[in-house]
């Protein structure tokens, strides 16, 4: 069955002060879905970084997420989708990383605050703010 992708900055708010969009991210996730590498890589860069978490937290923060949802590896298939989509698309390299990984994992929404919402990519994935749309 079809399934959700979930984006970095959407996990981050887990960790975020913002507790509304907190909730919201934490009700998506508890629903599960499907990460890449690239985000658990991404989100490891922003606990460290920017929440100031110490490594064992990130560590046990980052087992968290990865208890509830399918885990992707990025390969070079997904390397090339990705590819063409940023330059088909216009998004920017990691963004098209992303709905790349999404779409090999058979995913039919994309949930990421930073990709225009609504936007439908190669007439399946759907990309959808959490913060604009319920599910």
């Amino acid at each position: 069955m079809p399934g959700s992708f979930i984006d970095t900055n959407v996990l981050v708010y887990l960790a975020s002060s913002d507790a509304a969009k907190a909730h919201r991210a934490e009700e998506i996730l508890r629903k599960g879905g499907s990460v890449s590498v690239q985000v658990l890589n991404e989100l490891a860069h922003v606990l460290r970084r920017k929440a100031g978490l110490s490594w064992a937290e990130t560590r046990s923060f980052l087992s968290a997420v990865g208890n509830v949802v399918t885990i992707h590896p990025v390969t070079m298939e997904i390397h090339e989708t990705g590819l063409a989509l940023a330059e088909r698309y216009r998004l920017s390299t990691y963004d098209a990383m992303i709905a790349a990984s999404a779409i090999h994992a058979d995913c039919e929404r994309l949930w990421s605050e930073d990709m225009q919402h609504g936007m439908v990519i190669d007439g399946r994935l759907r990309l959808a703010s959490p913060f604009l749309t319920a599910d």
